[in-house]
């Protein structure tokens, strides 16, 4: 048996957690395993109203907190003031930001659009770079432990391929963000990253497609999203960890491919 523990706090929670794209996929994951730990949950979506939702229910039955809020992060105002209204529905205050949705398209350099390009870095650069510095704003009042910021990124930045342009641009442009902004927030607030590999059906992906690639790593074997998610909390947790990035993904990023593995796989261009 491998249950999961219910959560059963006797108390409300002491520390707080905000995680974007937290209704579905590794957010879903990312949010149950904050909560499972005692962390109260402020959830964002964008879209996913009903498993936003459903979430909040599961997390509830078992004992934890969570809120719910919108926002669409392709909006720079929304994301301005994403920081103060969850922290509005934070009891304690948050402790912590999990900047965890993304904008994934297919594009390439020979075909990306302008709309294309800003899209992405709109959501998966600008949106997390406003609500760092907001977070800053809120902590630095503050003479404790420092508030923690993790940027999820992608394997893709340390094992680079041309596809998915866009979306690789904005998030290299995230992955040195890290660094600079550890310096430059330092000591009230602590930025880290964490890179996972293959986890979900991505983009075109067919099923058999993803069970064939999401083992081309050096384990050859599938990636639990589970292991993100503690690999998040370990970040969230350990006071030493800042300005450092993660790869979470099987030794994913230690096997470079000329294509995207989705492709990779079809054309016969992985490691056997």
């Amino acid at each position: 048996m491998n249950e999961k523990p219910s959560i059963n706090h006797s108390s409300s929670p002491k520390k707080w957690v905000l995680i974007t794209g937290g209704a579905q996929r590794l957010g879903r994951i990312l949010c149950l395993a904050f909560a499972r730990d005692g962390w109260g949950v402020v959830c964002h979506y964008r879209h996913s109203d009903a498993p936003a939702r459903a979430l909040q229910v599961e997390i509830e039955s078992l004992g934890g907190t969570c809120r719910t809020v919108q926002a669409d992060l392709a909006d720079t105002e929304d994301a301005t003031n994403l920081v103060d209204r969850a922290t509005g529905l934070a009891q304690a205050g948050l402790e912590c930001i999990i900047n965890n949705a993304s904008e994934f398209e297919a594009d390439s350099a020979a075909d990306f659009t302008p709309e294309q390009l800003l899209r992405a870095f709109t959501v998966n650069t600008m949106a997390p770079l406003l609500l760092t510095q907001g977070f800053f704003r809120q902590v630095r009042q503050r003479t404790a432990t420092p508030g923690c910021v993790i940027h999820v990124l992608d394997q893709k930045v340390h094992n680079l391929n041309p596809d998915y342009f866009s979306y690789t641009l904005s998030k290299l442009a995230l992955e040195r963000a890290v660094a600079l902004q550890a310096q430059a927030y330092a000591p009230h607030l602590r930025v880290c990253g964490i890179s996972p590999g293959l986890s979900f059906v991505s983009g075109p992906q067919t099923e058999d497609n993803f069970e064939r690639a999401r083992r081309v790593n050096l384990l050859r074997q599938p990636l639990n999203p589970e292991h993100v998610a503690q690999a998040a909390l370990h970040l969230a947790q350990n006071l030493a960890l800042n300005g450092c990035v993660l790869p979470v993904d099987n030794g994913q990023h230690q096997l470079p491919l000329a294509r995207d593995v989705m492709y990779a796989i079809d054309l016969g261009l992985t490691p056997r």
